[in-house]
């Protein structure tokens, strides 16, 4: 789901509520909005914005928990990428072209997966043929001892690894949000407001007062749909742990 065209729904469900209830405020009884009614009014919406608070609990736990998942695997990723590249240069100058095949292709997924621009969606899909050739060229390589035959097993072992969470970071991108969990929980909230502006008092900082919250919660709402996509929007998984290995495999 696109991120910034749900909050904006939302916060233009949860707006429209704060009027619609000014509005319809405006057209009941005086006896329908006395004392008692507010009271029964306010005692059943608690009731409600529990519900939506535990709900809303339960959208922020699934997306911080897919979110730090994927940064964790971001960063087994880098530490295996670094320690890929120490294999190869402890074989000898025998794997040198393998390692310059292999630094090509980590610059190029880096860029695949953290593109330059705002705009351009990143692009989690494996490089499989990248992938291949490295993995060929790692068992291309003619150990003349057992240590050499011994890092010729590891680096192809750590090439399986990586390619394993780079598919896994593809498999895990779909959103973790329920769709109809999040439908709910806007429901909740646009009768929550809805009823609070049918029993606040009819002036303009009421009104200010309930759309800067119905707006606040809308944000909070878009926050957890950007943690939802790590790989794009506002808060997204830093390249900064595999660009310092990057720079590492240069050197």
């Amino acid at each position: 789901m696109n991120t910034t065209m749900t909050a904006a729904i939302v916060s233009a469900c949860l707006l429209a509520s704060v009027l619609i209830g000014g509005w319809i405020r405006h057209l009941l009884p005086e006896n329908h909005l006395n004392a008692e009614t507010k009271d029964t009014v306010k005692l059943a919406m608690g009731l409600v914005a529990t519900m939506s608070a535990l709900l809303l609990g339960l959208l922020v736990s699934s997306a911080k928990g897919s979110y730090d998942t994927t940064r964790g695997q971001v960063i087994q990723m880098a530490a295996k990428v670094a320690f890929l590249d120490r294999v190869l240069t402890s074989y000898g100058p025998e794997a040198a072209e393998a390692r310059r095949q292999y630094r090509a292709a980590v610059e190029e997924g880096i860029r695949r997966m953290w593109p330059g621009e705002a705009r351009v969606p990143a692009q989690l899909t494996p490089n499989a043929q990248a992938g291949d050739i490295i993995y060929a060229a790692i068992q291309s390589l003619s150990p003349s001892d057992d240590t050499q035959r011994a890092l010729r097993t590891q680096a192809a072992s750590l090439a399986v690894d990586l390619a394993q969470l780079r598919t896994l970071l593809l498999v895990q991108s779909v959103s973790s949000i329920s769709r109809p969990l999040l439908i709910m929980v806007v429901f909740w909230l646009v009768v929550i407001f809805l009823c609070f502006s049918l029993v606040a008092p009819s002036n303009a900082t009421a009104k200010l007062v309930l759309m800067v919250a119905a707006l606040s919660v809308a944000g909070a709402i878009f926050l957890i749909l950007e943690l939802d996509h790590p790989f794009s929007g506002l808060i997204r998984i830093s390249s900064e742990p595999i660009q310092n290995v990057l720079k590492q495999l240069i050197q």
